[in-house]
């Protein structure tokens, strides 16, 4: 049977009184805990599996993205408390100056958006989420052609701190405003 929590009670990271929730419904097994992806955490209607086998299903807004630590509310009280994957992004960077290249680097950028590919500029390296396959992605940055033009890729994680950790998670989401109404 599947539990269907629709309920959003809150961020269990930013609201102490709902860890301490958490933390008591995991003693009594009233809390479901599940592993779901960035690209999932958009979506409307979700299916997943708590770490225990339990089948669960989210429903909520498809106008806000499900984060680290938000806690739902299943029909029979019990709480699903999500997790996000770790992440692998395309890093994009140059071992020469660009300054020469404005242009195919404008070009680059309309094109990713055309593929709605979404990036994060950020210390001088252009984040690409994979949102297509990878050999595709990295073939429509090669042909660019633009010298000194690198491509990487890092594994994010939410367990990095907010500040300038490298593993710090990157949230492609067009906007972060987390008002979830009831």
């Amino acid at each position: 049977m599947t539990e269907l929590a629709e309920i959003y009670l809150g961020n269990s990271k930013e609201n102490v009184s709902l860890s301490e929730r958490i933390e008591k419904a995991r003693v009594s097994a009233l809390c479901l805990e599940v592993h779901i992806s960035q690209t999932d955490s958009h979506k409307g209607r979700i299916h997943a599996h708590t770490t225990t086998g339990v089948a669960v299903g989210i429903v909520k807004s498809r106008d806000w993205a499900l984060r680290e630590g938000d806690v739902l509310e299943t029909e029979e009280g019990k709480l699903v408390l999500i997790h996000l994957q770790e992440q692998k992004v395309m890093v994009l960077s140059f071992t020469k100056p660009v300054t020469e290249h404005a242009i195919e680097l404008i070009h680059l950028g309309h094109v990713l958006g055309n593929h709605h590919w979404p990036i994060i500029v950020q210390d001088g390296k252009l984040y690409v989420q994979l949102a297509a396959d990878m050999e595709v992605m990295e073939s429509t940055v090669r042909d660019f052609q633009i010298p000194g033009l690198q491509i990487n890729y890092e594994l994010r994680s939410r367990s990095g701190s907010r500040g300038a950790s490298p593993q710090q998670h990157l949230d492609f989401s067009p906007h972060t405003h987390h008002d979830h109404g009831s």
